[in-house]
């Protein structure tokens, strides 16, 4: 990839996160390829990806749109919800990929060993974004958060490549920075990310609400949540995350909570389920995810109905 030259990025699953970062790649000059079911890729092909955003400005930009990778690409990103994950995937074959950077921007843990799987290690760098982006309708992306950060891991892939997809992200204006460790990096935005996921879904609740009216539940779930993931990366602590939490725009959602409200499939076993089964090798109680995931559970069962 050469970060100065125009490169060619399929984005599979152009939500709130991808289609947000398939508008600004496009906006930046590089040729972006959506890969998305029919009705999505029709309309994407039709209007492009409208993105409203206090950071970026408010944009169209236009992008190609496909059902499946049948190409070439120098950078492909997953940006669908684990929950569609290994259907997705079935619109990016290896052969497709077989030079292209395979970037996850995945919610939870256990991802990147079913990608290596399917594809070459190499080639597989697992990443994490903090960024509030929705997709209102196909093609409207609504950006809310002031930030969009991505750190970008790959225990197997060449510092080089790593150093220029950070550097085409960063012209793009996502702030991107390469870190050493996957697991550490994806166990960092775990410790982040379950307790406001499973909290926020729980009671219907924005961050702001939450961390005022149960302040004192989302300490006891942070503290449980990093005890667990310090066996993976030892600098997460409590105090860091809550004030993480505390900076947040009050309004913010999370992407779970979100999903409840639109009665679409949870990612609570990546989340949730992957944090109870690290808690269960290491022997850490976890009482307070057990009780959520169980009550969760319930609750999208109930709403299937």
């Amino acid at each position: 990839m050469n970060d100065s030259a125009p490169s060619t990025v399929a984005v599979l699953g152009p939500g709130g996160v991808g289609g947000l970062l398939a508008a600004l790649l496009a906006r930046a000059g590089h040729r972006v390829l959506c890969v998305a079911g029919e009705p999505t890729a029709a309309t994407l092909l039709r209007t492009g990806i409208s993105v409203q955003s206090a950071q970026f400005g408010d944009f169209t930009a236009a992008v190609e749109a496909v059902t499946e990778l049948t190409e070439p690409v120098d950078l492909c990103l997953i940006t669908c919800k684990q929950t569609a994950l290994e259907a997705a995937l079935r619109r990016v074959p290896p052969a497709a990929a077989d030079n292209g950077l395979i970037v996850p921007l995945l919610n939870g843990v256990e991802h990147p060993d079913l990608l290596c799987q399917r594809y070459r290690p190499e080639l597989v760098a697992p990443a994490v974004i903090r960024v509030e982006s929705t997709r209102v309708a196909p093609g409207v992306i609504e950006h809310g958060s002031p930030f969009t950060d991505i750190d970008l891991a790959g225990d197997a892939v060449p510092s080089q490549r790593l150093d220029a997809t950070a550097a085409l992200l960063n012209a793009a204006g996502v702030r991107t920075k390469v870190q050493p460790d996957q697991t550490a990096t994806l166990w960092r935005k775990m410790s982040f990310l379950a307790p406001m996921a499973l909290l926020t879904t729980r009671h219907g609740l924005s961050i702001g609400e939450l961390r005022s009216a149960r302040r004192q539940e989302l300490l006891e779930l942070v503290e449980e949540t990093t005890a667990i993931g310090r066996a993976f990366a030892p600098e997460i602590n409590t105090d860091a995350v809550m004030r993480a939490y505390d900076d947040f725009p009050p309004e913010t959602k999370s992407s779970m909570q979100r999903d409840a409200e639109a009665a679409r499939p949870l990612e609570l076993d990546a989340i949730g389920g992957a944090l109870l089964r690290a808690a269960d090798r290491q022997a850490v109680q976890a009482p307070i995810t057990r009780r959520l995931v169980t009550e969760l559970t319930a609750l999208a069962r109930s709403t299937a109905l």
